[in-house]
């Protein structure tokens, strides 16, 4: 069994406190024998904070590690070298490394190659500050409303600035909305859904976007106050988003590309655009229909 050199009999971080107050009483002239029962300890216990209280500072006493001094069952130094320098040289995870030692003739169980290159910190760990998604299930697109997809569009000013235009799309009926902003984040990604509700006729039920930060956990809880359900798409699933990506492309070349790049004339050309296209724009996806013809009362 391998123990983490961090790891120590005892996680209380006031211990060390409680060991140099103990040491301060024997100083004092008190007991061990009456100190460890002031305290709660064993006997053999204080003397042995007496012993090694000359070593460190006079107010604390740390706790040591329980990490073995000697693992019998620990790898040889000459392995342990060889795994560090397959994936220094190479960048290969462990399961490559593994291979390569296994094809040098080198006997080497893989979780003990993953062991030892965390114990070099030669693994990429998860940011602590990054908060999973949880795994909603895609529903049944089966009505309007089912499922829409949100995305965000990145474009530069003639000026050097950034614009950005918030896009969404309903997969059942292939109505869309789009609106040009300055800046976008998860507080203006809730109030572009509030207004794409206001222009629909129908109800919105589930929203799914991409990990981007504008549709971060603050997104999720603002559409959940609202009685909408928020699913991510999944990690290295580029097909998950691809009805409103598609959108993006018609939207870009069929208007934004061949309008002067400003925000008052992207605002006046999506306002024409996205009348023709729910209204008129015919669809392969749905039969060759309009997306007003699917949705009720547009």
């Amino acid at each position: 069994m391998v123990i983490s050199k961090h790891m120590s009999y005892t996680n209380n971080p006031n211990i060390p406190k409680v060991r140099a107050e103990a040491v301060a009483l024997v100083r004092q002239g008190f007991s061990t024998r009456k100190v460890a029962r002031h305290f709660g300890f064993s006997h053999s216990a204080v003397v042995k904070w007496c012993s090694r209280a000359s070593q460190y500072n006079p107010r604390t006493i740390p706790t040591r590690s329980s990490r073995p001094k000697v693992s019998p069952l620990a790898l040889p130094r000459e392995i342990v070298t060889t795994i560090v320098k397959e994936r220094v040289s190479r960048r290969r995870c462990a399961e490559h490394v593994h291979r390569v030692l296994v094809n040098q003739g080198i006997s080497v169980s893989l979780s003990s190659v993953k062991r030892t290159l965390d114990r070099c910190n030669l693994t990429k760990k998860r940011s602590p500050w990054k908060r999973p998604h949880d795994a909603t299930i895609r529903p049944v697109v089966a009505h309007v409303g089912a499922l829409i997809q949100v995305n965000t569009v990145h474009i530069m000013a003639t000026d050097g600035s950034r614009i950005y235009v918030y896009t969404l799309i309903d997969l059942y009926s292939r109505w869309a909305y789009a609106e040009v902003v300055l800046k976008i984040g998860a507080e203006p990604s809730v109030r572009f859904i509030d207004r794409a509700r206001l222009a629909s006729s129908f109800t919105f039920e589930m929203i799914q976007s991409d990990h981007g930060s504008e549709f971060s956990t603050w997104f999720t809880q603002g559409l959940q106050r609202r009685g909408i359900k928020h699913r991510h798409s999944r990690v290295r699933q580029s097909n998950d988003n691809a009805h409103v990506e598609r959108f993006n492309r018609t939207l870009q070349e069929e208007c934004l590309d061949r309008t002067r790049h400003t925000v008052e004339d992207f605002k006046k050309a999506l306002r024409t655009y996205l009348k023709y296209y729910n209204t008129e724009r015919t669809h392969m996806g749905i039969n060759y229909q309009t997306p007003s013809q699917l949705v009720p009362s547009y």
